[in-house]
């Protein structure tokens, strides 16, 4: 009987479980939707078991599927959405709903530990999205869950606990939390007992460590009849660099989704880059990663499609900007739609069309929409070679990754060679080989990537391209400067 692993990629809109063998294939998907709860304005949470039933249901109709009939599933590991908290009691169970990471109630918090620790926290910019401020929150709007708190999970590891026993955290999804020390691999209690939370600390493991066997009532629940070892997993952009490959210092991960990530490795304990790069332990042992943030990549496309071309597709959008020349007849596009992470750390900036003339039409603003998306992942992955990063290959994933032209616009752009993988799969195919790797079918997380990864066509840069991009990337970076103060006036007009 043909063995597989199941990857289940614990997302924010879904969770995607794929079924993979022994030679990488996926032999089988299966998503189901999630559903946010936002009671205020700048609030997301979730049910924690809303996740636990939405994984059950995916593995379940997974694995009605014909291509796992006479399959054994052998291993599975999971891949999760990060920052979120999870506040369990004694009893294990949740006290209220998890705070997400894409919540915003907590910049108040975020000051208080800038007036302790200043502008960085353990080598990260202090953030609302991260899990310290979370608890601070509930410490100081919520005493009586506050009381009720034993330990604190991120939302794939409550779900890991909930079909295992096992409560622990890994470290790639702890990095992100404001509380663990990235160089020691133990958590930072200095922190903790500064701002009082007590010891609410679940146990840490690697991402590969084996917790358990599913229960006897999940395997029951699910039909299954054997064991099921279970790994612990990764954190959605470790898991996503895992599977795109990028476990080494020669690649780096350009990743263009909602929002954009420019995702370099690293074997040293590097010192805190500033200008909001973000700094996280890696799924494999001994590797960390830094990391830059784009908040809208992909959705200034999507912004860009709904208010200029509503009744044309995303392949017309590109299609019409490759028609258009470099430097889009004189037209910037900054990508503030929401803010900006990475390097200005600004919720208020917004963005901006410079440029502008009579002689701009359609295709104009749809290359500079492309171009500022990428000259804005650019500017992190100056910063990160800026850090002696020795990577000479982008790996591109997501939708930057689907067109001959985007791909070659990158490379442009960055001067670096840009591969696409042949078959992408995103966190959910990390997750995958970190069961394998668990399992020991592989000697090697190298020896996974390569029976697991397949790449595609490189696009190589062109020199003299490049340069006229670097004449109008230099531009670009001006623009936050400039439009700051506007931006603040703006709104502050009633």
């Amino acid at each position: 009987m043909e063995e597989v692993v199941l990857g289940i990629d614990l997302g924010t809109s879904a969770v995607k479980t794929i079924a993979v063998n022994r030679d990488g294939q996926v032999v089988g998907q299966m998503s189901e939707p999630l559903t946010l709860i936002q009671t205020e304005p700048g609030y997301n949470e979730q049910d924690p078991d809303s996740w636990v039933e939405a994984v059950m249901k995916s593995i379940k109709e997974l694995l009605k599927l014909d291509e796992l009939k006479n399959k054994k599933i052998s291993g599975a590991s999971f891949s999760g959405q990060m920052h979120g908290l999870v506040a369990l009691n004694h009893q294990g169970e949740p006290i209220r709903n998890a705070i997400l990471w894409n919540d915003t109630r907590t910049t108040q918090q975020c000051q208080s530990i800038k007036n302790q620790f200043g502008e960085t926290l353990l080598k990260n910019p202090i953030l609302e999205g991260f899990t310290l401020p979370k608890l601070l929150w509930l410490q100081e709007n919520e005493p009586t869950h506050w009381q009720a708190l034993d330990v604190f999970l991120l939302p794939k590891d409550y779900v890991r606990y909930k079909m295992t026993g096992d409560i622990s955290m890994e470290y790639s999804d702890a990095a992100g939390t404001l509380l663990l020390n990235t160089d020691t691999k133990q958590w930072d209690t200095r922190v903790g007992e500064q701002l009082a939370i007590g010891d609410i600390y679940p146990k840490l493991i690697n991402s590969h460590d084996f917790v358990g066997n599913l229960t006897e009532d999940v395997k029951a629940a699910l039909g299954l009849d054997n064991d099921v070892a279970v790994f612990a997993g990764g954190a959605d952009n470790a898991c996503g660099a895992l599977g795109a490959g990028v476990i080494n210092e020669a690649q780096a991960l350009c990743s263009i989704g909602t929002s954009g990530v420019v995702l370099t490795c690293s074997q040293e304990n590097e010192k805190s880059l500033g200008n909001n790069i973000h700094y996280f332990n890696h799924a494999l042992p001994q590797m960390t990663y830094t990391m830059g943030v784009t908040l809208s990549a992909g959705d200034s496309l999507n912004w860009l499609k709904r208010t200029m071309f509503d009744d044309e597709s995303f392949d017309d959008i590109v299609q019409q900007a490759a028609e258009s020349q470099i430097g889009a007849n004189g037209l910037l596009f900054a990508p503030y739609l929401q803010g900006e992470r990475t390097p200005h750390g600004d919720a208020y900036i917004r963005g901006s069309f410079i440029g502008l003339s009579s002689n701009t039409v359609k295709a104009d603003f749809a290359r500079a929409t492309i171009e500022g998306i990428t000259y804005s992942l650019y500017e992190s992955y100056r910063y990160m070679m800026q850090a002696n990063s020795n990577s000479n290959r982008v790996i591109s994933i997501g939708g930057g990754s689907k067109s001959n032209f985007w791909l070659q616009l990158q490379a442009d752009v960055f001067n670096a060679e840009v591969t696409p993988l042949k078959y992408e799969e995103g966190p959910g195919m990390g997750a995958a080989m970190l069961a394998a790797y668990g399992l020991g079918w592989f000697k090697s997380m190298e020896d996974c990537v390569d029976a697991f990864i397949e790449y595609d066509k490189t696009y190589y840069p062109n020199l003299e391209n490049h340069k006229k991009y670097e004449q109008y990337y230099n531009v670009y970076r001006q623009i936050y400067e400039q439009t700051q103060t506007l931006t603040q006036q703006l709104l502050t007009i009633k």
